[in-house]
């Protein structure tokens, strides 16, 4: 892939997951984030959350709506409860990952080039 193709691909990349990284730059979401991993991964509650982080349920709540509009958590319903899960398939982790390796393999081209 050519130098300026590459590089329009990382910007592209940047802004189609702007709200992504700024969602996943917080210390809270990521705590949360951590939660959510060490889960079975098949969904939580957010009173679970809010137990495992020591955070209120509407501060719980707020992060992961905010996790959830940006593609980073998908949810589920089950009649009245909602679950929050991680799944590569439903979320921005996919592109996240590309756009990296996209950099990183930039950042090793350029490097063999010295």
């Amino acid at each position: 892939m050519e130098c300026e193709e590459r590089l329009k691909k990382i910007v592209d990349g940047f802004q189609k997951n702007r709200n992504a990284f700024s969602a996943i730059g917080d210390d809270t979401r990521q705590l949360i984030l951590l939660v959510l991993l060490e889960s079975d991964l098949s969904g939580i509650r957010v009173g679970e959350i809010a137990q495992k982080t020591h955070l209120t349920r509407p501060s719980v709540s707020h992060h992961l709506q905010i996790l959830k509009e940006s593609g980073i958590v998908a949810m589920r319903k089950e009649g009245t409860k909602n679950y929050y899960y991680l799944s590569a398939e439903e979320t921005q982790w996919r592109e996240i990952a590309d756009l990296v390796n996209l950099i990183y393999g930039s950042i090793r081209h350029i490097s063999s080039r010295s």
